[in-house]
């Protein structure tokens, strides 16, 4: 089969005496973190050592935005103001930032990052590509302030971090996900596997225990191990998705830090079973604990020689490395995730092909989510028949979601599939915030649009929350309390989009910008009357003809509000009224 040309052309890696095999991405790392960002006279020493052009790497730096092409302030301030940041007021400091810092913008730039994977600590602010959680306005000032006195000369003290608990008990959450006792027993259920070679039974447990993909679309495991296993091929590759950059998305943070060894084992049994030699656990930039943590880890199963060639005397040979993302919401996008593992622009493929025939580097690929490789141990450890039974009567199964908006305590909780989001909200997550009134929920970030609190009886299970028009998804599920409007929630959602499209596409390019500008015409109260045939209209184009899920999925936040919160949208278009205070104040909502 030929390879065509988006995938066969890449920026190559090159081998340097002091730092050996180098990527692009570790090369342009190198150099932004000497200079703290990209040289033109660097990105040309980069093109010419790869012997490629010089837009080629200027293409790939320019992308994604990790990178600097030109130099940044020196002090660099960005907030968070997506989903649950937005919920806490982060337009607000932004736009107070930006007010005490009007006389100093050529020291202090002040504007928003996409959301960092720290929902239930907002607001969330970078300064410097430092992150600060849960903080304030005085908080912010006080260390912007510092930063100015260092690029006068000074200096500025470290700001300490808190440290996560070492074990999920410490946090007071019981794990029952993982089947190890003990440390030393870690990774027995790969070296049963590898001596004993039941590849096939193994995969047949992974059936009948109804494990799906746990990343948000809930596509059956073994359907997709199975085609990678029967697509022949001298090599093959297994990737761990960990870049979740979905606002509200906080599990595999926790599954990361917490149980590495499950997530490592996971793609290890993956990669017997389908003959794969070569894994990739692909880790978003903002997540640097656990990105150690895994590191760690990574030489520890090396210390036990359970990776590289003939493993255990076994025959197989296999090999992982943590692949940390250079940053951007569209790398979640399977195929856009190994077009950045290549060296590419991340920008989604054409499907078909399907990976698990043709994927990284047109190579069969088995690709899941953390929390998936996570639960092929625990199946393969306790049995399909614990899995099943963990979960509710008719839910098979356990699941990790994080919790965070207008609740008590925000956090990532391990349930049983069954469990009402009443339930996730009111005893896992300490319920509303005490004088408020809960009116709208997330099932799964901006994917999923928004639902009614009259829905909050409705039970963790694929296809109920499939049937209410919306999705159970990567579990994300974010809380509104009366504080909020939930068409200005939408605008939120629809602008998340808007900004990380990777511009591929004309469809998600110039849909989502036509949304956004839609939406906040409602909020300003400069509707049309044709505004409603024009969103299903376009709607119906992103959803047709946009490449990859992101534009496809952009018109549910709107659409979950027209279609679950009417007497609200009356209100905003007829009445020119918001309950919440938030729309008709002038400006962009």
């Amino acid at each position: 089969m030929a390879i065509p040309n988006e995938i066969a052309a890449k920026v190559v890696p090159y081998h340097d005496p002091e730092h050996g095999t180098l990527g692009v991405f570790e090369d342009l790392r190198r150099v932004q973190d000497s200079y703290g960002y990209l040289p033109t006279r660097e990105i040309e020493l980069i093109a010419k050592r790869r012997a490629v052009s010089i837009k080629d790497v200027h293409a790939v730096a320019s992308f994604y935005p990790h990178f600097h092409v030109k130099p940044p302030a020196p002090v660099d301030v960005r907030v968070c103001d997506d989903m649950t940041c937005h919920l806490y007021q982060a337009r607000q400091l932004r736009e107070s930032l930006e007010r005490q810092y009007a006389g100093a913008s050529d020291i202090v730039r002040v504007r928003d990052i996409s959301c960092v994977g720290r929902c239930d600590h907002a607001p969330v602010v970078t300064i410097n590509d430092r992150y600060y959680d849960n903080i304030g306005f005085a908080e912010v000032v006080r260390l912007v302030d510092r930063e100015m006195v260092n690029t006068r000369g000074g200096t500025v003290p470290t700001h300490p971090h808190s440290h996560p608990p070492r074990s999920p008990e410490e946090r007071g959450i019981e794990i029952q996900c993982d089947p190890y006792k003990t440390e030393e027993e870690h990774y027995s259920i790969f070296r049963r596997l590898i001596a004993e070679k039941n590849f096939d039974e193994s995969l047949q447990l992974l059936k009948a225990a109804e494990l799906r993909g746990m990343g948000g679309a809930g596509f059956p495991t073994y359907i997709k191990w199975e085609g990678c296993k029967k697509t022949p091929s001298a090599e093959k590759f297994v990737v761990c998705n960990a870049d979740e950059s979905e606002p509200g998305t906080i599990k595999d943070r926790f599954i990361l830090q917490y149980l590495p060894h499950m997530v490592f084992e996971g793609m290890m049994i993956a990669a017997a079973i389908v003959g794969a030699h070569k894994g990739y656990l692909y880790i978003r930039h903002e997540y640097e604990r656990q990105t150690d943590v895994l590191e760690e880890e990574l030489s520890r199963i090396r210390s036990l020689g359970l990776l590289g060639k003939n493993i255990q005397g076994s025959g197989l040979n296999f090999d992982m490395e943590v692949f940390v993302s250079p940053g951007g919401y569209i790398c979640g996008e399977e195929t856009a995730l190994m077009e950045a593992i290549e060296g590419h622009r991340s920008e989604p493929r054409n499907k078909p092909p399907r990976t698990v025939n043709f994927g990284l580097w047109a190579k069969p690929t088995a690709l899941n989510n953390v929390e998936t490789f996570a639960y092929a141990v625990t199946i393969l450890g306790k049995g399909g028949e614990w899995y099943r039974n963990a979960g509710k009567p008719g839910s098979p199964g356990i699941k990790f979601v994080g919790v965070t908006g207008h609740v008590k305590n925000p956090g990532v909780f391990e349930v049983p599939m069954g469990t009402t989001y009443r339930e996730l909200i009111s005893d896992y997550a300490g319920g509303a915030v005490d004088g408020h009134e809960l009116i709208g929920f997330a099932p799964s970030g901006p994917s999923s649009g928004y639902l009614p609190a009259s829905l909050l009886d409705t039970p963790l299970d694929w296809d109920k929350v499939k049937k209410l028009g919306s999705m159970l998804g990567s579990g994300a599920i974010v809380v509104c309390d009366d504080r909020a409007c939930m068409l200005d929630m939408a605008l939120t959602s629809v602008k998340f989009y808007r900004n990380e499209s990777c511009g591929k596409c004309s469809p998600c390019r110039i849909g989502t910008q036509k949304l956004v500008d839609l939406i906040e015409n409602w909020t300003r109260g400069t509707g049309g009357n044709d505004d409603m045939a024009t969103l299903k209209d376009l709607s119906a184009v992103l959803t047709l003809t946009s490449i990859c899920g992101l534009g496809q999925i952009a018109p549910a936040p709107i659409q979950s509000i027209i279609r679950h919160f009417p007497e609200l949208m009356r209100e905003h278009l007829e009445e020119r009224r918001c309950r919440a205070g938030i729309c008709f104040q002038g400006g962009a909502a």
